[in-house]
């Protein structure tokens, strides 16, 4: 086990109240809690710090996604515009009586 220090900690009249019935529920002294509570501490800042940077990094990259979303649709609306102006010049005559297809676009 690492090597451990004392320390001393200053805590209001009402916080330690509630650390003793904690401390007498779970059967524990008061280093173990304090120890288990740094602990928590630490561990949750971690936590906290990864999920700023994953935040950050989905902020940022947001930016990128958008563009290549909107470059992606550019592409596809210009050729749905093409597609449309190909139809619409299909006006042939059909086999079976000499009548011309309409393509309606709407």
């Amino acid at each position: 086990m690492a090597e451990s220090k004392k320390i001393e900690v200053n805590l209001p009249e009402s916080i330690l109240r509630e650390c003793d019935e904690i401390l007498n529920k779970d059967n524990k002294n008061i280093s173990e809690f304090i120890k288990d509570a740094v602990i928590v501490y630490i561990e949750e800042r971690k936590r906290y710090r990864i999920r700023e940077t994953m935040k950050n990094g989905y902020i940022e990259m947001s930016k990128v996604n958008q563009e290549i979303a909107e470059f992606g649709f550019a592409m596809d609306l210009s050729d749905l515009c093409e597609y449309e102006a190909r139809l619409a010049e299909c006006d042939i005559i059909d086999d079976d009586g000499g009548k011309k297809r309409r393509y309606i676009l709407c």
